[in-house]
């Protein structure tokens, strides 16, 4: 009976094991909740911190899904679903998405506030999506 050799039965055993995982899925997260910064009465920008050292090491993009409820001082309210796109340098890890947001409620004779802003998704250059890492 022949004998296989530890290094041998090792490289064999790790390699069935690699062959078994699944290849790693590029992901990006939030690095903190959104930022929404008003601009006037009813305009708003709200901004993105991105990590995305895991979506493209030689630089890529993606698109984040988000929803933002609002409110006028009229009692009117809103609710849609927006796309903000975002691109990553090579070099960098992290990047800011930034959206521009303007709730129209009466030629402006109201003041609107953000309610809310939910992130949905965030995919990125290589890889699928996923839920963000912070429930905002």
């Amino acid at each position: 009976m022949k004998s296989i050799s530890m290094p041998l039965m090792a490289i064999v055993t790790l390699a069935a094991g690699t062959a078994a995982v699944p290849a790693a899925e590029a992901v990006a997260s939030l690095t903190q909740d959104p930022i929404v910064m008003r601009l006037g009465r009813d305009e708003f920008r709200i901004a993105f911190g991105i990590d995305a050292q895991h979506c493209a090491v030689n630089g890529g993009n993606g698109v984040i899904r988000y929803r933002v409820d609002w409110k006028a001082d009229d009692g009117t309210t809103r609710s849609e679903t927006k796309l903000v796109s975002y691109t990553v340098s090579p070099s960098a890890s992290r990047t800011i998405a930034v959206d521009r947001q303007y709730f129209h409620s009466a030629e402006g004779r109201h003041r609107t506030d953000v309610v809310k802003v939910r992130v949905n998704s965030i995919s990125c250059a290589g890889g699928g999506s996923r839920r963000p890492a912070l429930a905002p």
